[in-house]
């Protein structure tokens, strides 16, 4: 039989360029001076980039099509494991062997010859190839299980986040993460659309590599991207990180709300700047009234408000605009104090807040209950998914939602430690209510008036060309102390010391179970 011609094949174990890139040079060189010494002649050199762990690799593939078809070769190859790290490739080897199609294989690092302890041996080098591969992705897997029972990020740091090496986590970006978080709270608002953001993250610096807007999918990923509340994903799995969250629960939870609404998104009609549109309706019919333009007698344009009668028969005539405007301001006034009373107000408030952080205990007692409890659904949930008792759709969904909610019940604990009661924000809301009335009594934005009726009033009705709306029970406390509060001279800035008497009619607001329309006990003195 003549001497065998050889088919050299180098591979290197990784597809990218910037790695391993030596690793194949090296083998070329050793292989040609193997050869030379060897007296081996080289029919064809094949190079190749890519994995040997799974079959299907094209130059392999193409070196064996071509041995198949020629017989009588031989493979010159730095080592077995260079060949195969899987059964398929490794049996093909040894059935062309069995076949008589491969007749030598020469390794600078591993000797064969085809005879039976020859092949016992080469299936040996493949076994242990094989198990080297396997053994490999199962110290890999279980690094990354390890990771993710630690809460560490897996893998490059979304945006708004950078990679720490050091504790090889994650950290929000000082600059980025402000970005994502002003990305949400706008959203949030139900003034953007994804097209819309992408042009605002744009003008933040956020683009693509060819510096354009972001795509709509690239936004929604970004609104939805739980790792932004300090979660991992793992497997379509998300888990508790041990980082710093960007995103607030209550912030994302607004953003999902924003997002399902505009899934089916409703046609809207162009409107016109009608501020009072949607806000009154009438008082004989029950209708509501809607905005016009007219042409007055010298052929200026104003704009009205009448009813739309589609209730049936009705005798109520048109309202101009200015004259509604200040019918509202009027009536603003009514339920106003000036910074004077208000800024005592806020005062005691905040004293108020400081007596009773000492009563808070009850309330986080329970919501530390609450937080183990949905923590221990979380477990049995889990225990029923590895027994197999809980398909894993519907475990994924199950546990996505414990998560956001268990999470949520953290940040609102969170949130009561620092805030103390909750009868606080909404006394400190009417107040500032209170001045903001007085502010808008004598303001020309109509659109803030309008924004502003609609917030605190209630049944609002034009009736005889009057437009009148009632207030929550609080606000009767202004209109009945109004009448004994001097007022402020609008010129002169008022002084902040009230006399005996103006603090014994504005200290009736301690009585918050009239001011609030709740139930909530007096401050311990």
């Amino acid at each position: 039989m003549s001497k065998p011609k050889y088919f050299l094949y180098a591979r290197k174990s990784t597809e990218d360029d910037d790695k391993q890139v030596m690793s194949i040079e090296a083998q070329l060189f050793e292989l040609r001076e193997f050869a030379r010494k060897e007296n081996l002649e080289i029919l064809e050199e094949f190079q190749e980039s890519k994995s040997a762990k799974t079959p299907g690799r094209p130059v392999f593939n193409e070196m064996m099509a071509k041995i198949e078809e020629r017989g009588n070769c031989g493979i010159l190859a730095w080592h077995p494991d260079r060949l195969a790290r899987n059964s398929i490739d490794g049996g093909r080897i040894i059935y062309a062997i069995d076949q008589k199609k491969i007749v030598s294989l020469r390794f600078p690092t591993f000797w064969f010859e085809p005879t039976p302890q020859g092949l016992f041996m080469l299936q040996v080098a493949f076994g242990q190839s094989k198990y080297y591969s396997d053994n490999l992705s199962e110290n890999v897997k279980r690094g990354v299980r390890q990771k993710v029972r630690r809460g560490e990020w897996l893998t490059k740091a979304p945006f708004g986040y950078i990679n720490n090496r050091i504790t090889r986590n994650i950290e929000p970006h000082p600059v980025k993460s402000k970005i994502i978080v002003k990305a949400y709270k706008e959203y949030a608002k139900g003034t953007h659309g994804l097209e819309s953001l992408a042009e605002f993250l744009a003008h933040h610096g956020v683009t693509t590599g060819s510096r354009t807007p972001l795509g709509k999918a690239s936004v929604k990923r970004m609104l939805t991207n739980r790792a932004y509340l300090g979660f991992v994903k793992h497997n379509e799995e998300w888990f508790d990180g041990s980082f710093a969250p960007i995103i607030s629960p209550k912030l994302f939870e607004a953003v999902q709300k924003v997002l399902s609404a505009r899934a089916h998104p409703r046609r809207q009609k162009k409107k016109h700047d009608f501020p009072f549109t949607g806000t009154f309706s009438c008082g004989e019919c029950k209708s509501m009234f809607i905005a016009q333009w007219a042409t007055g007698k010298c052929g200026g344009k104003y704009r009205y408000y009448r009813c739309t009668k589609k209730k049936g028969a009705c005798s109520q005539g048109y309202l101009r605009e200015e004259v509604l405007a200040e019918q509202i301001k009027e009536q603003l006034q009514t339920i106003s104090l000036c910074d004077k009373y208000t800024d005592w107000m806020l005062q005691r408030v905040e004293k108020w807040e400081h007596e009773e952080k000492d009563l808070s205990q009850s309330s986080d007692e329970n919501l530390s209950v609450k937080i183990k409890e949905s923590e221990s659904r979380l477990d049995k949930l889990v225990s029923a998914y590895l027994d197999g008792d809980v398909p894993k759709e519907i475990y994924l969904k199950k546990k996505d939602k414990l998560m956001r909610e268990s999470l949520t019940l953290k940040q609102k604990k969170k949130d009561f430690n620092h805030r103390g009661n909750n009868w606080v924000e909404p006394l400190r809301e009417w107040i500032l209510d209170t001045k903001q009335a007085d502010f808008l009594s004598s303001s020309t934005n109509l659109k803030e008036i309008a924004s502003f009726v609609k917030k605190v009033g209630t049944n609002p009705k034009i009736r005889d060309k009057s437009a009148h709306f009632g207030a929550p029970a609080p606000f009767g406390f202004i209109a009945s102390s109004r009448r004994f509060l001097p007022a402020c001279a609008p010129s002169a800035r008022p002084s902040s010391a009230l006399s005996a008497r103006e603090v014994s009619i504005c200290d009736s607001t301690e009585n918050r179970t009239l001011i609030l329309g709740m139930r909530i006990p007096r401050p311990s003195r």
